[in-house]
């Protein structure tokens, strides 16, 4: 009904434009097309103007804006990044205020205060950051990103990822709910006169600490207040996965760290660092992760935290359980301990490579978006890469001293070794004849509860179903009971359970779990975006 809405509502939109003659405004992330912002700054030296700002501990230059011709007065531009920025440089990110003037304080294009955009540091090929959200968004809430350009002064800059702010408008978006608590891993401030008895360089590992003030040099603190709820998050995590279920969403925590390691994306919690990802307290108070920074992305930074950087072939083959055992990573490993956990984990691996890679949906997706921006590419005379570096990044290494790996020549390598891993080759239960349990034909009672039966094949141990009655709740866990009246083939087993619905109004959401001996299996497939749903006066027809 929401999808009807929302297409109902642009096709209003489209034919009022056509009745006024207007064209109407690309959305802010519009993926088949190259956004335009253009800046006016009052300072014509404003490369060095921004510098000194970065420099000297200044805010925002103040601007005037316009989004895809949509103008903005009372805006604010600067330089942003940690290490993605350098001095003297006019193609560096760029954060982007709408209202930084208080007389524009509501002032937003499309619900967003604030745009960011990236350089793509590191990635001659520019498709790094905009191909792992596609991917991303697949399996879990996240960020969108797209291309646009950039004029300043009616100079052109540069062809920039645009990627979404994570603030209240892709909060809400996403988790229906934008007054939690957010953290960002890793800290742009040196932290002064912290305790002495805090762990030295762990930034966003989630390693427990005794003294709660020693947090404050690893995290960033978006909101207004949450140290006690970070340190109670890894308190239970440090006590071993079941207990952290209670402060953190799993499944989406699972679904993160895959496919960090599919697409090799050690600038993350899965490399050397622990840095680049947010944690978001939801209306349930349990802590999202959402992925950030991800020009680093395909291998273009190479460090586990285990000796030195990896060498292409050793990217390829990147171990899918690393730091399974390690102690100081304990998102992975405290969580990987638990063996469903630790099944569910590599079934998300399974299905990623399988969904994007081994079928070569990516490579066609990255020569789609390099079509899309390389003349735009071809045209910055800010550009780090040549046309030619452009060009041959997809399938050949780039940079002699950087070894940037080509994608294609990094996953298609990489794809097939995660096919053929050991961990990865168990045949999951295929999940079939999925039932709700109606009213029968000639039935007065009506019916007040759920009695939903499935069968899966494989040699089942157990099913589980996972359901919710609004979308915002975190699911339940309800372990089915096996069906010994059938009698079925080798192999084949049926389970059965019964749910009460809490009104006659109500509408179940849920998906089904088996595992057997060596894996897991869904059903549907696709659960994490869009799991079977059925009303409880629909049963009743």
């Amino acid at each position: 009904m929401k999808k009807f809405i929302i297409l109902f509502l642009s096709l209003i939109s489209f034919s009022l434009a056509a009745q006024t003659g207007t064209a109407p405004v690309r959305p802010l992330f519009e993926k088949k097309t190259v956004g335009e912002i253009r800046v006016k700054v009052a300072n014509q030296n404003w490369a060095d103007a921004l510098d000194s700002l970065r420099i000297y501990g200044g805010s925002y230059m103040d601007a005037t804006v316009s989004i895809d011709g949509v103008n903005y007065d009372g805006a604010g531009i600067r330089f942003r990044g940690n290490k993605s920025y350098a001095t003297g440089l006019k193609r560096n990110p760029f954060a982007i205020k709408l209202n930084r003037a208080d007389s524009v304080a509501a002032q937003n294009h499309q619900g967003y205060t604030t745009i960011k955009l990236s350089a793509s540091v590191r990635d001659p090929s520019m498709i790094r950051e905009v191909m792992f959200y596609e991917v991303a968004s697949q399996y879990m809430p996240g960020l969108q990103a797209c291309y646009t350009k950039l004029f300043i002064n009616d100079e052109y800059v540069g062809v920039f990822v645009n990627v979404e702010s994570v603030d209240n408008q892709m909060l809400q978006n996403n988790f229906q709910y934008s007054d939690g608590i957010l953290f960002k891993a890793g800290t742009e401030e040196q932290q002064e006169n912290l305790p002495s008895d805090c762990k030295q360089s762990i930034f966003g590992s989630l390693e427990y600490e005794d003294n709660i003030d020693c947090y404050r040099s690893n995290f960033d603190l978006a909101s207004n207040s949450g140290w006690a709820e970070l340190q109670e998050l890894t308190r239970l995590l440090s006590q071993g996965s079941k207990e952290v279920e209670k402060a953190l969403d799993v499944d989406n925590a699972l679904w993160m760290l895959a496919l960090n390691n599919v697409m090799v994306n050690l600038n993350s919690y899965s490399g050397n660092h622990s840095l680049n990802y947010y944690l978001y307290r939801d209306s349930n108070k349990l802590f999202q992760p959402i992925h950030w920074d991800l020009n680093l992305a395909f291998g273009s930074y190479k460090n586990t935290g285990n000796g030195s950087d990896l060498e292409l072939k050793e990217l390829q083959t990147l171990d899918p359980l690393l730091h399974a055992d390690n102690p100081y990573k304990p998102l992975i490993s405290q969580l990987l301990k638990d063996p469903l956990n630790r099944k569910i984990y590599l079934a998300h691996i399974r299905q990623i490579n399988a969904e994007f890679f081994l079928n070569n949906l990516y490579e066609r997706r990255a020569q789609e978006l390099q079509g899309m921006i390389v003349v735009p590419f071809n045209d910055d005379k800010n550009k780090t890469y040549s046309l030619d570096d452009f060009t041959r990044s997809l399938k050949e290494t780039i940079g002699k001293k950087s070894k940037i790996p080509g994608i294609i020549e990094l996953m298609g390598k990489r794809s097939k070794f995660l096919k053929n891993h050991p961990e990865l080759t168990s045949l999951p239960p295929m999940i079939s004849e999925v039932t709700v349990q109606g009213r029968g034909k000639f039935e007065n009672q009506p019916i007040s509860a759920f009695n939903i039966s499935a069968k899966a094949d494989r040699f089942p141990k157990r099913m589980w179903l996972c359901y919710r009655f609004h979308e915002t709740d975190p699911y339940t866990w309800m372990p089915m009971s096996e069906n010994n009246t059938e009698s079925l083939a080798s192999g084949m087993k049926a389970f059965v359970t019964q749910v009460e619905a809490p009104s006659m109004n109500a509408e179940m959401e849920y998906y089904i779990l088996a595992e057997n001996a060596g894996t897991v299996g869904y059903s549907p497939s696709n659960y994490s975006k869009q799991a079977f749903k059925i009303k409880i006066e629909d049963l009743n027809k």
